[in-house]
């Protein structure tokens, strides 16, 4: 009797066992946002030279010597030679995928190139090309997606990189969906030594000195260093070397930086709560000075003698219902004081040039200031360009350069009672 019913005991064990392996796999057949990857091989050697390329979704600009620099947003830089800016004069191309931001110094161009930092050579702007690299050096991003009513299928990172993505026809096994936590390329991220005014370096007819760059900026230059931030994480590459950048330091600074500017030795950084202030004495670890919180939005800054002015964006992403202009007293970089708070619209970049403040009011077009007396901005309007979805300017302290979505600005205000627009690049619709 016992032995009978041990056996019984070990027939319903595996029995059991049996069974708990034939459990029924529920699958569910759906429409996806798929990545398309492109490896890091082929990543590794597309900086190059191209034929001509439209332009179709700008990003951001920089300007050195007689040169302009417009990103095509996540494709590379479209290159102008703009000697005669009522008649820019289209250079060039350079293919940097995933590139969203550039600065430039002595002949080398900087760029991100998804996970890398590219250095490139631009003494003849024509004939760019690679000249350094550093690997693996920015957290792994994937671009953004417009479809919203669509999943999102799984990012595999040992595949390459995320280059855009397709609707496909996919079937997966039900709950076991794994959606992306990769950091993703909100729109276009721009870039300058914000050290000082545009110096005269910049007005010659190479690419020798310093650029300038816009409001947008997540690089900056300083000495022999190239600063970069992204979301949460600071950067400062070593240039002693311009050919063979070499990542000198990184810390971790917070959450939501958008934008840095450099003002002598201080960095603000824009984050979507507030204006972050750090002294860049030890460049290798700047020292948190101060903060100027604010309603939450997307937000760039600039500096000016004891002012800083800032935009805050609602709306998308920025998760406010927040637009205004805020001037911020800096005399005492310890305690940053509010002037004055202005209503816009929708504001994205902008920039101070002396008394003059221009504004990139998003769908609102293009607002310039006379800001010399901070109380009364709103009431000190000069000029309106409405019809034109702005983004960013570059001061140059008598002609202004602005990028839009539907295209590259270029205004003379040598006077400031009569601005006139002196030329359009338009985007190819």
């Amino acid at each position: 009797m016992r032995r009978a019913m041990k056996n019984i005991f070990i027939t319903l064990f595996f029995t059991g066992i049996v069974l708990a392996g034939c459990k029924d796999i529920y699958t569910e057949q759906y429409l996806s946002l798929e990545p398309i990857y492109m490896s890091l091989e082929d990543l590794r050697v597309s900086v190059k030279m191209v034929n001509q390329q439209d332009l179709v979704r700008p990003g951001k600009i920089y300007t050195i010597g007689n040169y302009i620099f417009i990103n095509e947003n996540m494709k590379g830089v479209h290159i102008y030679d703009n000697t005669n800016p009522a008649s820019p004069q289209y250079a060039g191309f350079i293919n940097i995928p995933g590139n969203v931001d550039i600065a430039v110094k002595n002949n080398i161009m900087y760029a991100d190139s998804y996970l890398d930092l590219v250095a490139i050579d631009i003494t003849d702007p024509t004939k760019a090309k690679e000249a350094g690299r550093v690997k693996n050096v920015f957290p792994y991003s994937v671009p953004p997606y417009n479809e919203t009513k669509y999943r999102i299928g799984q990012v595999d990172n040992t595949k390459g990189v995320v280059i855009s993505w397709e609707v496909k026809k996919v079937r997966r096994e039900i709950n076991t969906i794994s959606y992306p936590i990769f950091p993703m390329y909100f729109g276009a991220k721009t870039t300058m030594d914000y050290a000082a005014a545009p110096s005269s370096s910049s007005q010659n007819s190479g690419t020798s000195g310093t650029g300038v760059g816009g409001s947008m900026a997540r690089f900056g230059l300083t000495g022999n260093s190239l600063l970069a931030v992204d979301t949460y994480k600071y950067y400062n590459f070593d240039l002693t070397v311009p050919t063979d950048p070499r990542l000198s330091s990184s810390q971790s600074q917070g959450w939501g930086i958008e934008t840095m500017f450099l003002y002598g030795k201080y960095m603000f950084l824009g984050t979507t709560t507030g204006m972050l202030i750090y002294d860049l004495t030890d460049i290798n670890k700047p020292t948190y000075i101060s903060t100027f919180w604010h309603a939450t939005g997307c937000d760039p800054v600039v500096v000016q003698n004891n002012r800083a002015y800032v935009t805050i964006r609602g709306g998308n992403r920025c998760n406010s219902l927040i637009n205004r202009l805020d001037v911020l007293d800096i005399t005492n970089v310890l305690k940053p004081v509010l002037f004055r708070s202005y209503n816009m619209d929708n504001p994205y970049g902008l920039g101070i040039s002396g008394d003059i403040l221009f504004v990139c009011d998003g769908t609102s077009g293009l607002k310039v200031y006379d800001a010399s007396d901070p109380l009364l901005i709103a009431e000190h309007l000069l000029a309106k360009f409405p019809g034109i979805q702005a983004y960013d300017v570059i001061p140059l302290g008598k002609s202004l350069l602005m990028i839009g979505s539907d295209g590259f600005y270029q205004y003379d205000y040598t006077d400031v009672k009569n601005i006139k627009q002196i030329s359009v690049i338009k985007v190819k619709k």
